[in-house]
């Protein structure tokens, strides 16, 4: 049976999709460190997941059909985080955890459950860590040492205002946007 592997995110405006990668460009040429520069720079909401091919309109459907009622809401990027993990470590630039931030993942979980309930919701998931990743899998223990002793005193501060939240499916070599739910103005 064919699998496909979907996710859910926020994708920040192109303007500061550019900032953001202009920091992967440098852990890529100083710290040894390409794989972030695969991905476009998002907000993962919902942590991928296979689902068989049969089930793809029902997925897009039920994508559709989501109730989200934060209205457009605004999120504060700030300086930079890591999880300092010793055999995976990642550095990201910081999201400010905020009240339509968090509703809009937990009421995509709760529906996600309830529509989806044979695909299990990851632990990480449940304890919500809002990030934009700008280096990981491939980036060394050592070279994340030298790099946060720089990234942790960079100020980087901007903000942006979220309309919408993107489906995406990977085709194997890359992620698309297959589905974009746009969030409606509260009245």
């Amino acid at each position: 049976m064919s699998r496909d592997l979907y996710f859910i995110a926020i994708n920040p405006p192109q303007e500061i999709c550019e900032e953001i990668t202009s920091f992967k460009n440098i852990f890529a040429t100083e710290y040894e460190s390409r794989a972030a520069l695969k991905n476009v720079p998002h907000i993962t909401l919902k942590v991928p997941f296979n689902l068989p091919a049969a089930r793809h309109a029902g997925l897009y459907n039920w994508f559709e059909q989501l109730y989200i009622n934060t209205g457009h809401f605004q999120i504060d990027l700030q300086n930079f985080g890591s999880f300092p993990n010793k055999n995976n470590p990642v550095v990201f630039v910081r999201p400010v955890m905020n009240a339509s931030l968090a509703a809009v993942q937990k009421e995509i979980l709760r529906s996600f459950h309830n529509h989806f309930p044979a695909i299990p919701v990851m632990k990480s998931e449940q304890h919500f860590s809002p990030h934009i990743t700008i280096a990981y899998r491939d980036l060394s223990f050592e070279h994340f040492e030298n790099a946060w002793k720089i990234f942790q005193n960079i100020e980087y501060k901007t903000s942006f205002t979220v309309n919408d939240f993107h489906l995406l499916q990977h085709d194997g070599r890359q992620w698309n946007i297959v589905s974009t739910y746009a969030i409606k103005t509260q009245q």
